[in-house]
């Protein structure tokens, strides 16, 4: 789960982790009378959305008078910010952050992760702040480096001072540099992030550290610890198909194809993406039902895929180990009936009472197309797609 800057300051500042001061604002008037709060002479006006460039996208803005914040929040709210993070239709401004000016001697990069690989938490880090760090990863790769945290023996000062010695802190920037470690890792362990990227980190014309930017992705299997957390959530950033489906523990992600896919399982989802595309089309959509899918649950998920106006058919595949395959074809049944489906429909069951699961979608009276393995659910609806074009 993403949430915005201002929101994630927020999080930060609760573990003392330095923050710019800053407010967020829906208005024009909001945000003027926040900058007016914070006082001047300099104010930062932030596009606040789930998404990475927007400075380049003319998405942050420094002024220097009042009268200037109102302009650019006027301009900003209500717009459509397209950077290259949201993709060629941009994502509509809702909120801003108002936030004081700082004072920037040094632009420094500062990220932490969960690294797959060695399951541990690490942290990297570069001298190249406010810049892609996958572009200095590519161009100019001695310039990051990366550590991993023993969770045995945990964060400590030795790796706050690799960090800043990395950075080419001097004094007590050091001293700070090993506190924010500590604090930013605390912050990470604590919320579950799985995510949090601090870009830039600036040294400030006064030689003190601060957080000018900050990034967070919490991991949505740990939310239930976090209801603090979960209320941040902004919907209206989210993709309304895969809000839905989060409403009925539905795992969903929107894709640009034209077959939409109904599966169980996330590894049969990846399988059966893949032999789409192998049969010469492109998947709609990632669609997990999940191993305990009531008939109700996968009506929700046919309504979901059908959602999207660029599925031009519907590919079920189904292997019913915990899940049956006669509460799946009820489920297809009730659905294409309730939704007047106008598009072809494939449905590969196999497994826990799938003589059952394909007398049911046979007696439905509906032209349901039923397949005997995956390559031949593949064929079979790329084949009823393009006839149907």
């Amino acid at each position: 789960m993403n949430i915005h800057e201002y929101q994630a300051k927020a999080v930060l500042a609760r573990y003392g982790v330095p923050v710019p001061r800053g407010h967020a604002a829906f208005s024009p008037e909001e945000a003027v009378a926040k900058a007016k709060e914070l006082g001047g002479p300099v104010w930062v006006v932030k596009a606040q959305i789930h998404a990475g460039g927007r400075g380049k996208a003319g998405g942050v803005k420094v002024v220097k008078s009042v009268d200037d914040v109102k302009s650019e929040a006027a301009r900003l709210l209500g717009s459509t910010l397209v950077t290259h993070q949201t993709g060629p239709d941009g994502k509509q401004v809702n909120r801003l952050y108002i936030e004081e000016g700082s004072s920037i001697a040094r632009e420094l990069y500062l990220s932490i992760v969960v690294d797959r690989v060695t399951s541990r938490v690490s942290f990297i880090v570069s001298t190249e702040g406010g810049m892609d760090i996958e572009e200095v990863a590519k161009k100019t790769p001695e310039k990051i480096l990366s550590f991993s945290i023993d969770p045995a023996s945990g964060i400590s000062g030795f790796h706050g001072r690799k960090v800043a010695y990395a950075l080419g802190l001097e004094g007590d920037q050091v001293k700070q540099g090993v506190a924010l470690i500590d604090k930013l890792y605390k912050a990470f362990v604590g919320e579950d992030m799985s995510m949090l990227e601090i870009n830039p980190l600036v040294v400030t014309g006064e030689g003190n550290l601060i957080c000018l930017d900050a990034k967070v992705n919490f991991d949505s299997n740990a939310l239930y610890r976090h209801k603090d957390i979960v209320e941040l959530r902004d919907l209206t950033e989210e993709d309304p198909a895969e809000v839905e489906a989060s409403k009925y523990d539905l795992n969903s992600i929107k894709l640009d194809g034209q077959i939409g896919c109904m599966v169980n399982g996330a590894g049969l989802a990846m399988a059966t993406m893949d032999i789409i595309k192998l049969y010469g089309s492109e998947p709609a959509n990632f669609l997990d039902v999940g191993g305990g899918a009531t008939k109700e649950k996968v009506t929700a998920a046919f309504k979901i895929i059908l959602s999207d106006k660029n599925v031009e058919g519907i590919l079920v595949n189904i292997f019913g180990g915990i899940m049956r395959c006669d509460i799946i074809a009820e489920g297809v049944v009730a659905a294409a009936k309730e939704v007047s489906l106008g598009v072809p429909l494939v449905v590969r069951l196999e497994g826990t009472n799938v003589d059952l699961g394909k007398k049911i979608m046979a007696e439905s009276g509906l032209p349901i197309i039923s397949a005997d393995n995956l390559a031949d659910a593949a064929e079979k609806i790329v084949k009823a797609v393009k006839e149907a074009a």
